[in-house]
């Protein structure tokens, strides 16, 4: 059970800034011989967090580092400054002690993650997941911190254009990303858990069906799904 294996491939057909950054991370995916490749997108108050991956289980693992609260894109995001990880077992990942069993567990060995920002401005990450340990390359390095250059440009590109402010019309995916909270909230509710083991049965389920995580939120939150104790 899992992410890791055959995953069905996202469609990169969409148009706007959605289809583009979904089709930059394909390509980065490929390039730099990645397991996957996601960027996770913070709304301007920074407490929202839209995850685009280049298939489902990167965009699975970009939403449990905004669900546990922690892990190497959001301290990227905090220290403005890549954080490179080429394995997740060395001391220094003990600050992370919800993250890397998670993510050990579905076969990453690796991550990387570089931030996307203009000056002061903060507007995500990017982050590269590999199943196997080991540091980028120099080339390697270039290559992402180039994908990441690409990606800040196409979400300044995307904020110009659209009418409402908003990283090109992805106010819809934020909106998404407050249903997976209030969802947590009511299945600690109703089974009487903690906030984090509501988040694993929430992640359990969805790896289980293999769905989106944004999906079995909404399921929750209009009642059509209810977790067993």
């Amino acid at each position: 059970m899992g992410l890791i294996g055959a995953q069905p491939a996202l469609p990169t057909d969409l148009g706007g800034v959605g289809g583009g950054l979904r089709r930059l991370c394909a390509a980065a995916a490929e390039a730099l011989s990645a397991r996957g490749v996601g960027l996770s997108i913070v709304a301007r108050d920074e407490l929202r967090a839209v995850s685009i991956g280049s298939d489902l289980g990167t965009e699975q693992l970009e939403d449990l580092q905004f669900l546990l609260g922690e892990g190497p894109c959001l301290d990227s995001l905090a220290a403005r400054r890549p954080v490179l990880i080429p394995e997740l077992d060395e001391p220094a990942t003990r600050r992370w002690p919800g993250y890397i069993p998670a993510v050990h567990e579905l076969g990453i060995r690796a991550v990387f993650a570089f931030p996307l920002q203009v000056g002061a401005v903060r507007l995500g990450a990017l982050d590269v997941f590999r199943s196997s340990a080991g540091p980028l390359s120099a080339a390697e390095l270039r290559a992402a911190l180039i994908f990441a250059e690409a990606a800040t440009t196409l979400l300044l590109n995307g904020q110009e254009n659209a009418v409402d402010g908003t990283a090109g019309g992805l106010e819809d995916q934020f909106a998404h990303g407050a249903e997976v909270y209030q969802a947590q909230g009511m299945v600690m509710a109703q089974l009487g858990v903690s906030l984090i083991e509501a988040l694993t049965r929430i992640r359990a389920y969805t790896f289980a069906e293999n769905r989106p995580l944004h999906d079995v939120a909404t399921d929750i939150v209009h009642g059509r799904l209810h977790l067993d104790p």
